[in-house]
């Protein structure tokens, strides 16, 4: 986690006189002045301790002395207007009036970033098991979704040719970014600090990951991207054959879909008997649910045939519809994985040679589950709206999600303007009620309204403006429910 100037600053109870160094640098060690010789890590900080009277004639001494010295703290229980005089004459940073003195400072210190460290080494060894669960449950995307989660942030991983293979977080906005580093390319990035790390050996590239973390810089963040590298590797090297059993099933899948004499007679073949069956669709906003394991399981233990199959990071199948509740009431007795947990959105039942009419309504009652945040959805109960979003084409829904574009922070993420433009149109235009709920004054929400106005060009006194900024507000949802 790497401690900062600041941290250790209280922690002995010090004052800190900077001469241009950052509070919130972070520390590498602490040693004896006498023993420094060469600077550890340029991007952090080294705390030092010992004499101020030798520290000040070493500094003297050399301009190679002077330069060690460049991005250190020293750390004393001395404090008064002489000494700082000096550290400033010298251009040296300091933590002054400490209650502790010489041996006893330096040990205490110490001991913090040992502790610093073990608790850091226990965040990267915990989180590395999490991301080995995740990667039997769901491979690489389910790693890289984990590891977002983990150092609150976002991920790309990238082939050997800066081509995207999977993303996490606001990833997919930042993939031109992270190409363009990843393979150093001489363009302008806009976002800063990112962590790039290598997939495989310099011989044998497999790839680059790509990290940005909302905290700043982490040192647990970096050690355990490094493991995920290292994991994702592993993933990318390693055949699946899981993967020629999901094309098989997509292809049957696209049999039913089509319909006709085609469709009843695969079914046959398929071992279902039925004259009509309900569609199902499964899907979570997290990837690290198994939800074709789960399924596999549920199936099985219901005495149904495995009529499902991978439809856009989704699960589409269909049953017998008097197995529909015992689907369902699965579905809602599944315990939450990493806090997150499984929806449905069911069909009407439909007879065998036209399954497309029910897998259609399927998919769009689980969109709205997990726009709504409900775990079972039947599709006769939909909103207009939802229907209206579902009728349209991906690329009509992230035009339409375009529109709030404009109100995305620094970091690509809807914000604060994002979320009052929300509560104001659930609220239905009341600027009170609105103001109340976000916990902002009203001259607060007026101006964020009147930002939002600015910002996307819509009038949010005009019907047509509102609907507008409503729908693009689920589209929003969607896009999210799909990484």
């Amino acid at each position: 986690m790497a401690l900062t100037v600041s941290a250790v600053t209280r922690a002995v109870r010090g004052t800190f006189v900077s001469q241009g160094l950052s509070s919130l640098s972070l520390i590498d060690s602490v040693t004896a002045h006498e023993d420094l010789v060469v600077v550890g890590n340029p991007g952090y900080t080294t705390l030092i301790t010992g004499n101020f009277d030798a520290l000040i004639a070493r500094v003297d001494s050399s301009p190679d002395d002077a330069k060690v010295f460049a991005n250190t703290v020293w750390v004393s229980a001395v404090d008064s207007p002489e000494v700082r005089a000096k550290l400033e004459a010298r251009n040296l940073d300091a933590i002054l009036g400490c209650e502790l003195n010489a041996d006893a400072l330096h040990a205490s210190i110490t001991t913090l970033l040992v502790e610093d460290r073990a608790a850091s080494d226990r965040l990267v060894s915990g989180g590395m098991k999490v991301l080995t669960q995740a990667a039997r449950r769901g491979g690489v995307t389910a790693v890289i979704a984990e590891l977002t989660h983990r150092v609150n942030g976002w991920a790309v991983l990238l082939d050997p040719q800066g081509h995207l293979i999977a993303s996490a977080g606001a990833g997919r906005l930042h993939v031109t970014d992270a190409s363009a580093v990843a393979l150093g390319r001489p363009v302008r990035v806009r976002h800063e600090g990112l962590q790039i790390h290598q997939v495989g050996s310099d011989r044998d590239i497999a790839g680059y990951l790509v990290i940005a973390t909302r905290s700043g810089t982490m040192s647990h963040a970096r050690d355990l991207a490094s493991l995920a590298a290292e994991l994702c590797d592993l993933l990318l090297r390693t055949h699946d054959p899981s993967k020629t059993d999901h094309l098989g099933r997509e292809a049957l899948m696209n049999t039913l879909l089509a319909g006709g004499t085609a469709a009843l007679e695969l079914l046959r073949r398929w071992g279902v008997h039925e004259h009509s069956l309900t569609a199902f669709a499964l899907g979570s906003r997290s990837r690290t649910i198994d939800a074709e394991r789960i399924l596999r399981r549920w199936l099985h233990e219901m005495g149904a045939e495995y009529v499902f199959a991978s439809q856009g990071g989704k699960l589409l199948g269909f049953v017998r519809e008097d197995l529909v509740p015992s689907l369902l009431q699965r579905v809602e007795e599944l315990r939450p994985v990493s806090g997150q947990r499984l929806h449905a959105g069911i069909g009407a039942a439909t007879p065998g040679d036209n399954l497309a009419y029910s897998a259609t309504q399927a998919i769009q009652a689980l969109e709205t589950a997990l726009n709504d945040g409900q775990l079972v959805v039947h599709y006769e109960r939909v909103s207009s709206v939802s229907l209206v979003l579902g009728s349209l084409a991906d690329t009509s829904r992230t035009q339409l999600a375009q529109v709030l574009d404009p109100l995305r922070d620094s970091n690509g993420s809807h914000g604060d303007l994002t979320a009052t433009l929300r509560v104001f149109l659930t609220e239905n235009g009341r600027h009170r009620a609105s103001a109340d709920r976000l916990g902002i004054h009203r001259q607060t929400l007026t101006s964020r309204l009147q930002r939002v106005e600015d910002l996307t060009g819509l009038s949010l006194a005009q019907v047509d403006d509102r609907t507008t900024a409503w729908l693009a507000l689920r589209a929003i949802d969607d896009e999210s429910a799909l990484r």
